[in-house]
């Protein structure tokens, strides 16, 4: 599309959760940092909360990156954990590298993820259960969760788990029977939206890793209403700089202006809810109607709107 216009090697706000594009806003930082010293401390449960969009996944790659470099820890990561209890205890074993007949009874497989947790605790490392998404852990899988964590030595667990959620996952621990893994919890730490520094910033740091090395293409001011707009949310901030650059390649501008973005906006719907005035599938259908000049149709598009 419009990688070659820019000279960049790869798209800039791509919705994918790659840590080559990790931008270390306060928020996140400290998210992170209160993670590793947790994790460092042994604590047994660490929660973290965060609304749609606000890049949970992301730091959640990210903290299996700094734990894999550490050389400490062993982590185990499961990415969707609408499972069951059962399927949660073999998924957690298959990470282990543990071998089984699949046929195992429950029990037994329980008994190989302790003899595992041992092993590894008696080489110096810890083992970490990381579950994204946690707000779909059904409540027997937060059970197994809890009892889980019950497998300890006399001095420390055996295994630390780590929450990544949704503020559901807040309204689940509040039933009553979630009572005794919610007072497990030691750590929790909740994600907030980038204020209009940070979205700045954010959007030089993806410009940069992707490649580019022109002049400024979101100036201050376009950085700022796209942190209105966008309410702080990298997704929606990728989503809006994104069409952005397709707006200023389709007139062959090498800088972002308030028209680009205004239109950029108003064809973003979650921004707008069901009243939006321009439609996703219209913005597709433009795009498939050609390779390299259907990035351009698509950037006239949005600037046009409608009317084309």
């Amino acid at each position: 599309m419009y990688l070659e216009f820019f000279n960049l090697s790869e798209a800039p706000f791509s919705l994918t959760p790659d840590t080559a594009f990790y931008y270390s806003n306060p928020s996140h930082q400290e998210a992170l940092n209160t993670l590793l010293v947790a994790l460092q401390m042994g604590e047994g449960f660490i929660k973290v909360t965060g609304e749609v969009g606000t890049g949970k996944t992301l730091l959640c790659r990210k903290l299996l990156r700094e734990l894999a470099a550490d050389g400490r820890f062993v982590t185990a990561y499961i990415p969707n954990p609408a499972l069951t209890a059962t399927a949660l205890r073999f998924a957690l074993a298959d990470e282990l590298g543990i071998r089984y007949h699949r046929n195992l009874g429950q029990q037994r497989v329980m008994q190989l993820i302790a003899e595992r947790l041992v092993e590894e605790k008696a080489a110096g490392r810890g083992v970490v259960l990381i579950v994204d998404e946690a707000q779909a852990l059904p409540e027997d899988c937060l059970e197994a969760v809890r009892l889980l964590t019950n497998l300890e030595t006399e001095k420390s667990k055996l295994l630390q788990v780590v929450l990544f959620g949704q503020p559901e996952l807040d309204e689940h621990l509040a039933r009553p029977s979630a009572r005794q893994l919610r007072q497990r919890i030691t750590f929790t730490y909740t994600l907030t939206p980038m204020d209009s520094g940070a979205v700045s910033g954010y959007l030089m740091h993806r410009m940069g890793v992707a490649g580019y090395r022109g002049p400024r293409l979101f100036p201050a001011p376009i950085a700022r209403r796209i942190a209105r707009s966008c309410h702080g949310i990298p997704r929606l901030v990728n989503i809006v700089a994104h069409k952005c650059l397709l707006a200023a390649y389709g007139e062959g501008r090498a800088a972002i202006t308030r028209r680009h973005l205004e239109r950029a906006i108003a064809d973003t719907e979650s921004l707008h809810g069901a009243g939006a005035r321009f439609s996703l599938k219209r913005v597709a259908m433009a795009l498939a109607g050609a390779c390299s000049a259907g990035a351009a149709a698509l950037g006239v598009y949005i600037l046009a709107g409608p009317g084309l």
